[in-house]
């Protein structure tokens, strides 16, 4: 028994066959703007696969709001019907699920050595979990237990409202307010989002993401600045989920870009922000922070909810 699962983000697709067990095999990564949709993507993938090893059904991550049968797709042009889906490539199910879901349904199947403790605080078995993670755009999910099961809660918390936490980042929200019109936590806490916050830092022209993610390789100052501000916004925004959703099951990050830099995200300013919720600091203080190093973990979300739910 097999499902052909697969992670769908704005710029790249993981696929991959999960067996029972949370086993993943024949992982690949593929490049979104190499095809011109999901059916024909997920079509190459499959054609790569041994004879006789075609799964019956498709559990699918698409960073897009799952309202039905049609999704479309925010940070690229792309719409995927799913009926459509599942007949172009002869699956009797094709389930859809938001990316950050399937990163949710990940948290209870990670270990120790798939996470990196950022702070203190102690997780309180059973008790809801938050994840939240910058890439293309900024996803977050809840993670909660009713009757012995995990669900997901899900929506688009990388959309709201971005909250200055001094001065200089009010200044960073009001360019992106000029920019934008609205300026969103994803607006600044995301690949695009570093980008803004390098130009807004330094005054100097847009770069692509890419180049400003070389520059803080190369350790650059102002890139790495830049980085530092991306980091402690991200913990505003941790910690306005903690609150939300009272995670003492912990928070989480994931996503395309922390997980690049964990010595910078670990020496950063995220936890203490993270903490800094005058009257709830202590509260938040008890809420232990991770950032998830795992391979793959929406792929192993992927794979326990088809487990879960067979």
């Amino acid at each position: 028994m097999g499902w052909l699962v697969a992670d769908v983000g704005g710029t790249n697709t993981r696929c991959a066959i999960a067996r029972p067990g949370g086993i993943l095999e024949n992982v690949e990564t593929f490049r979104n703007r190499e095809f011109p949709g999901l059916d024909h993507l997920l079509g190459a993938y499959l054609g790569m696969l041994p004879p006789g090893q075609h799964p019956a059904e498709a559990i699918l991550a698409i960073a897009a709001p799952i309202r039905g049968d049609d999704i479309h797709m925010v940070n690229i042009n792309w719409t995927i019907s799913v009926p459509a889906l599942a007949r172009r490539l002869s699956l009797t199910r094709v389930t859809p699920l938001n990316d950050f879901a399937a990163q949710a349904y990940a948290l209870p199947v990670l270990g120790p050595a798939d996470l990196l403790q950022i702070g203190g605080g102690k997780a309180v078995d059973g008790a809801p979990k938050v994840v939240v993670g910058p890439g293309t755009g900024l996803g977050t999910a809840g993670l909660v237990r009713v009757a012995g099961r995990w669900h997901a809660i899900t929506g688009e918390g990388g959309h709201v409202t971005m909250a200055p936490g001094n001065e200089r980042e009010a200044r960073i929200v009001a360019l992106g307010r000029e920019r934008f019109g609205h300026c969103s936590a994803e607006r600044l806490i995301s690949g695009a989002g570093l980008a803004f916050v390098y130009s807004a830092v330094t005054g100097g022209p847009d770069l692509a993401p890419d180049e400003v993610g070389a520059r803080i390789a190369a350790g650059e100052p102002a890139a790495l600045d830049a980085l530092e501000v991306c980091f402690e916004l991200l913990g505003t925004v941790a910690s306005n989920l903690a609150l939300t959703f009272a995670a003492f099951g912990g928070v989480y990050v994931g996503g395309g870009i922390t997980p690049r830099f964990p010595r910078e995200f670990q020496a950063s300013g995220f936890r203490q922000r993270f903490e800094d919720k005058g009257r709830y600091r202590p509260y938040l203080a008890d809420i232990p922070t991770w950032l998830i190093t795992a391979d793959q973990p929406a792929l192993r979300g992927l794979a326990a909810f088809a487990e879960a739910n067979a």
